[in-house]
């Protein structure tokens, strides 16, 4: 008997210890609460549902887009997590417009970022409500997604035109691919999958530098032979741009969920390992909008890239053993500092975003130092996969 209770002391010590490791830092109710507040007034000022919010303008004044924009299904996503974390009804009528705003996008084959504008819309309500409504708009998407998979390439296109590039393909395609994988285990279309396979195995093979890090644009030549390895929105074509890292090592972890195959995780651990030792890394781990901005450290911080780091830093802290503790503390690390006045916006200000000082083209001068609708997603994203691995 005493070596029972004993061996049930040392169980409980063992448990509550574990437990104590992951006890929160972070207040997420009082962040979802500011989120609430905020969001209560973006709906209250757009009415219109053709103008998506998306940014705020140089002259201070709210900068929306149409629902052909890549970014128009964030809004909806983000309010689905509202709903999901607080339960109230309101937060699910305002989803289900939003989301619904975006039916005629499903027929759209002119880009490639269906899964950013459906399955973080409709993708969302569908995991949270199940509504059968919400299917035939993601299997439409995904197909007219598929028709930009060219196999004589062997990747999804990314844009029709860039510059002097015949088939240019960005790393924030990665972030496409869970949309086929769901569209495929929805209709049992093996076609939708493998596309998803094959454009994560030549991203892998042609992407990435030996540290890691990636390129931004790589354009195709016929038989997936690469012309050219430039960027677009980084500070050099030899540089890491903040964003385009954290949307590679999140669709390498989305990419092991899917498949189980051990070469994507370790894709995104290779990433991980570059993100997190890398020297110009900030203390507060908001990264600059690229790791080689050329004047270091009088350059703008991408709230944006810590949002998505973030959130893919906890789920990888779920699948890795090895690095548990450390994807866990790091992406807690860039959670109290987003949570901080610093980046978390005063309510009523910031027009109605959540996140203040991302940045989206710094090159094409624009979206410099201000909110931005997907830092907002990814955030209120992050501090629900955090809510779910600690004890609140």
């Amino acid at each position: 008997m005493k070596k029972i209770t004993l061996l049930f002391i040392l169980i409980l010590f063992k448990v509550t210890s574990g437990r104590a490791q992951n006890k929160p830092l972070i207040d997420v109710e009082k962040q979802f609460s500011i989120a609430a507040k905020q969001y209560e007034g973006m709906l209250a000022t757009h009415k219109d549902l053709t103008q998506f919010p998306q940014s705020t303008k140089k002259n201070g004044e709210a900068d929306n887009r149409t629902s052909d924009w890549w970014c128009s299904g964030f809004f909806g996503g983000s309010l689905w997590y509202l709903y999901e974390y607080t339960g109230a009804e309101k937060w699910k009528t305002a989803a289900d417009r939003w989301t619904r705003a975006l039916d005629k996008e499903k027929y759209n084959t002119r880009t490639h970022d269906l899964g950013f504008m459906l399955y973080c819309s409709y993708g969302n309500g569908y995991r949270i409500t199940q509504n059968n409504e919400y299917i035939e708009p993601m299997v439409t998407g995904a197909n007219s997604l598929s028709t930009r998979f060219d196999p004589a390439y062997g990747l999804i296109k990314s844009w029709d035109k860039h510059a002097d590039c015949e088939y240019p393909v960005i790393i924030d395609n990665m972030m496409n691919l869970e949309f086929l994988c769901w569209a495929a285990k929805q209709t049992k279309d093996k076609k939708l999958r493998d596309i998803a396979i094959k454009h994560a195995d030549n991203t892998l093979k042609h992407h990435f530098r030996k540290d890691y890090s990636s390129f931004h644009v790589v354009c195709y030549l016929p038989g997936t032979k690469v012309f050219r390895k430039k960027t677009h929105q980084g500070a050099a074509d030899s540089s890491a741009w903040a964003r385009g890292q954290a949307w590679a090592m999140y669709g390498y972890a989305l990419m092991y969920r899917e498949t189980k195959d051990k070469k994507y995780l370790k894709q995104a651990e290779g990433i991980a390992s570059f993100i997190i030792n890398h020297p110009n890394m900030p203390e507060d781990k908001v990264p600059y909008w690229d790791f080689n901005a050329p004047n270091i450290p009088n350059e703008e911080r991408d709230a944006s890239a810590a949002a998505v780091f973030a959130s893919a830093f906890l789920e990888m802290s779920t699948f890795s053993k090895k690095n548990q503790k450390l994807y866990f503390k790091t992406a807690e690390d860039m959670l109290v500092s987003l949570s901080s006045p610093v980046y978390t916006a005063k309510i009523g200000e910031n027009n109605n975003f959540i996140l203040k000082h991302s940045v989206g083209h710094k090159p094409g001068n624009s979206e410099i130092d201000t909110p931005l609708v997907y830092a907002d997603y990814y955030y209120l994203e992050a501090l629900l996969r955090y809510k779910k691995l600690t004890v609140q």
